[in-house]
Formats: structure tokens, C-alpha cells, sequence
């Protein structure tokens, strides 16, 4: 009878009411308020079931799910873990992340797919895909380019770079570091440079003077297209060559010192064992060519010194004291070629054909004073003396005695030629290292690639130029482009530039 009752009870149970139609429309607050209502634990599960007409697996079900939130909500998540910001990876925005790597980060196109394949487990793209965004955004940046104005650059650094045995050419402002020349050729020689030159010319530069190396091609290009436009020899490679004879010749000399120290030690010890004076006569060689390594390299290093410090620099006497000078070391290094002829007589040979154009700045800084000179209405002596006054150490005693001199001479008007002398000094331009710093960026892009193509440097040329410096030596070109510089006008991110919309955070 026990057992009957039991049974009873469980068929009872079992025809509770579980409608599956009734909890399947009920709408998320609905479910919300059944399961706070279970979570309070004042009625009975069962109690609750029936009310709403659903069973009691459903009641356990919205509770998992609400105590699930609350841990979540509750949970303690690293902070090397939590969600910063959300990113809608677009397809443009993959074409972004594209010309970013391959501009910024120099990215191979196969690295750009395996870093979008395992950071970003994006799949649908290929190596057709890639090129065809870079040859998107070349046809936009060519046409961007020939938007700039660049006929108020007034000073040009023109050099060559070899990439896979051909030269690309490169001509840049050397004030505002805008690359105006980015070209691949097959030749590097007169007629490569002569073309491109002219169609500059065409696009409205016409240059004060350029700076280049010794590079006979790039010489005679320009002889032929701008024959008024005078090309200035570069102060860097004049002044490398000769630091690097100072420092093979002073090598050398340590070299000999080692020799004749190691020679007198065995000559030390065969007098302490009294064995007859056999290496006297190599000792006497050792030390006479010792002294001449010393020698020669003492007055190299001091004529190479007085080269670059009082000849090659731009705080410096007048043009023809300047020349004196200049031949005179030329004739002193001439005299120790015999000493070192490898080393020297290519230097002596490049020092003596490139006089006039290695010091064709002094006569631009010398038209430069003379215009200070008028406007204060002051001799040029005057103002000169104050450019010879930067060449000294303003801790010497020589410096300040001057400066009283000149104080005295000039009165209230030495602060103010003082200021426009330094502004002038620093707007003479005696190198094209500039271009050679781009030359080395270029490198980074280039070594990727065996075969470049004009849109490929395009596409650079257009970047470079429209992107602004993160740093550099001189404060005003922090934050801006060598566009901006160039036009003095602002400009869009290069990336709006070639029409895209950028990702800002909210």
C-alpha cells in the first residue's frame, strides 16, 4: 500500500506542467525577473515552475545563466588581459594595415600575410591582393606628387644610390629635405642626369647652385641641362678622406710602437744573458721608422685639423685667405705622399681638383655678411670679424677679448649683427649629407627587393615626403612633414591623403 502511495506521487509529479511553448516566448526581461526570483530563495523552485507555467529545468537553466554574469562580472581579469579598445577590421582597414607595414615597418609582401594569418587569423588575402593595393596607392601618391610646388627650393643635394647594379638618382631641398628626384635608370651618366634635370626645369625648379660629390656623371648631367646653375663640391667626403688617412696613419704609428717595444725586450734579455748585441742595427730601424710613422702622422693629423676647423668650416676668414691656406696644406700633405701613397695621393689628387668648388660657399656667406653690413650700416670687416669670432672656443680668453673688441666697435648694434650672423652661418649649406641620410633610409626599403620600378618609388618619394619627423637636430622640423616644410601649409595624414578613412578610438 506504502509503494502505491509512492508511485502516485511520482506519476503526480511527473504531469507537472512543462509547456515548452510558454518558457520559449517568454522575452529576455521576463526570464531576467525568474531568475532573480530564484535567485532570492524565498519560494521553492517548484513553487516558481509552476507560477510561470515552465519546469523546474528550465528555472535551473535562467539561474545558471544569471549566476554565470555575476561571476563574470565579479571576476578579477589581469590587467595584461582586459580589452582596451575594439578595432572594426574593415577591408580598408586591412588595406591600411597593409601599406603601413610595407611603408613603416619595410614588411616583405609574405610578411604582411603571415602577420594578418597569426595576429589577426585573417585568411583572405593574397599576394595578387598586396600588389594590387600597392599599385592602387601609386597611381593616387604619382598624382599627388605633381602637386607640390617646388619652385621655391632654392638649394639642391644631388647624389645616386646602386640598387641590384643600377643607380637610382636623388635630388632633395636641403632646407626643407623635400625629395624632388627619386628615379631608377639603367646608366648612371651624362644624359640619365641631363634628362631627368630638364624636366625638373620643366616642373618649375630653377636652383641657386647644387652640392654633390665628385661624381663626373652627375656633373656633367647638369653642365648640359643647367649650365648657369654652379654645382658646389661636398665638405663631408673632402673631410672623411682625410680623417681616415689620419686614422690609417696613426694606426700605423701605434703599429710601429708595438714593434719596436717588442724588438727592445728581446734586446733586454740578450744583454741579461751577455750573448753578442745581434739586434742593435734592427732596433736602430725600428726606432728611426718609428719616429717617421709619429711624425708624419702628428702633421697630418694638424694639417687635416686646420683643413677642416679653419679652411672647410663656415666661421672662418675671407675667401683668399681661406685659398692661401687651403694650398698651402694641399703642398705640405703633397710632400708626405712618398711616406703613404695609397693613402694620400688619392686625397692630395681630389684637394687639388676641387679647390674652387670644396670653398664656392664662402662666396655665398660672403654675399650674405655684405648684405648684413649694409643694412646696420657697419663695415664688413666688422661683421666679418664677428663670423671669425664663432670659430673660437668661448672658453678661451681669445674669445672674450675679442668679443670687448667688437662690443666696443659696434656698440648696441652688436647684439642684433651678432644674432643675424649666427642665422646666416646656419643657412649655408656646405654638404649633401642630407641626401646621403635619405640614401640610407632608402636602403631599408631597397634590400627587400631586387627590382624596383618608378610607382615603386613614387609611392616612397611620396611617403617620405608627406611623413612628419618623430625627431631631429633642429627643433622646427619636429611634427612636420619636408611637404610641410617646404610650403609652409598643413596637410592630412598621407593615409587620407591617398583616400582613406583612419581608425580613431571614441
Amino acid at each position: 500500500m506504502v509503494k502505491q502511495n509512492i508511485d502516485t506521487s511520482s506519476q503526480n509529479h511527473e504531469s507537472l506542467p512543462n509547456n515548452p511553448s510558454i518558457a520559449s516566448g517568454l522575452d529576455l526581461d521576463d526570464r531576467k525577473q525568474l531568475s532573480l526570483q530564484a535567485l532570492r530563495r524565498v519560494e521553492p523552485i517548484a513553487q516558481i515552475a509552476q507560477q510561470k507555467d515552465v519546469s523546474r529545468k528550465f528555472v535551473y537553466q535562467q539561474v545558471a545563466k544569471a549566476t554565470r554574469a555575476i561571476d563574470k562580472a565579479f571576476q578579477t581579469v589581469p590587467k595584461d588581459q582586459e580589452v582596451l579598445f575594439h578595432l572594426p577590421v574593415t577591408k580598408q582597414w586591412i588595406h591600411q594595415f597593409v601599406l603601413g607595414q610595407v611603408l613603416y615597418g619595410h614588411s616583405s609582401f609574405r610578411a604582411v600575410l603571415e602577420i594578418l594569418n597569426n595576429l589577426f587569423d585573417y585568411h583572405d588575402l593574397s599576394l595578387g591582393s598586396i600588389y594590387n593595393i600597392i599599385q592602387e596607392a601609386i597611381l593616387r601618391a604619382g598624382d599627388l606628387n605633381d602637386v607640390i610646388d617646388i619652385s621655391r627650393i632654392r638649394v639642391g643635394a644631388h647624389d645616386e644610390i646602386y640598387q641590384a647594379g643600377k643607380p637610382v638618382l636623388v635630388g632633395m631641398d636641403v632646407v626643407s629635405t623635400y625629395c624632388y628626384l627619386l628615379a631608377i635608370e639603367d646608366h648612371c651618366d651624362e644624359t640619365s642626369w641631363g634628362v631627368h634635370l630638364l624636366d625638373l626645369n620643366d616642373q618649375g625648379l630653377l636652383l641657386d647652385y647644387t652640392i654633390a660629390d665628385g661624381g663626373l656623371a652627375l656633373r656633367a648631367g647638369q653642365k648640359a641641362a643647367w649650365g648657369h646653375v654652379p654645382c658646389h663640391s661636398d665638405v663631408f667626403h673632402a673631410e672623411k678622406s682625410l680623417k681616415e688617412v689620419v686614422s690609417f696613419l696613426a694606426h700605423r704609428a701605434r703599429g710601429c710602437t708595438t714593434a719596436r717595444k717588442k724588438i727592445e725586450r728581446k734586446h733586454e734579455d740578450l744583454e741579461r744573458s751577455c750573448k753578442p748585441q745581434t739586434l742593435s742595427r734592427t732596433l736602430n730601424i725600428a726606432r728611426q721608422e718609428e719616429d717617421k710613422a709619429l711624425t708624419v702622422a702628428l702633421d697630418v693629423r694638424i694639417l687635416t685639423q686646420w683643413m677642416c676647423q679653419d679652411v672647410l668650416a663656415v666661421a672662418g676668414p675671407r675667401l683668399a685667405e681661406r685659398q692661401k691656406l687651403y694650398d698651402f696644406i694641399v703642398v705640405e700633405l703633397e710632400q708626405r705622399i712618398d711616406y703613404c701613397s695609397h693613402r694620400l695621393g688619392p686625397v692630395v689628387r681630389m684637394l687639388k681638383n676641387h679647390r674652387d668648388n670644396l670653398l664656392a660657399f664662402v662666396s655665398v656667406l660672403h654675399e650674405k655678411l655684405t648684405d648684413i653690413a649694409d643694412s646696420f650700416g657697419v663695415p664688413l670687416t666688422a661683421v666679418q670679424a664677428v663670423c671669425e669670432l664663432e670659430g673660437l672656443a668661448p672658453q678661451t680668453p681669445v674669445y672674450w677679448q675679442r668679443t670687448a673688441q667688437l662690443q666696443t666697435m659696434l656698440k648696441h648694434k652688436f647684439y642684433r649683427i651678432h644674432q643675424e650672423v649666427l642665422a646666416v652661418m646656419s643657412q649655408i649649406p656646405r654638404a649633401s649629407s642630407i641626401v646621403e641620410n635619405l640614401n640610407s633610409r632608402l636602403r631599408n626599403y631597397f634590400f627587400l627587393r631586387h627590382h624596383i620600378g618608378h610607382g615603386y618609388l613614387d609611392l616612397l618619394r611620396f611617403f617620405l615626403n608627406h611623413r612628419p619627423f618623430l625627431r631631429s637636430d633642429r627643433p622646427e622640423r619636429v611634427g612636420k612633414s619636408p611637404a610641410e616644410l617646404l610650403t609652409g601649409q598643413s596637410h592630412a595624414h598621407w593615409l587620407e591623403m591617398l583616400g582613406y578613412t583612419r581608425f580613431h578610438r571614441n
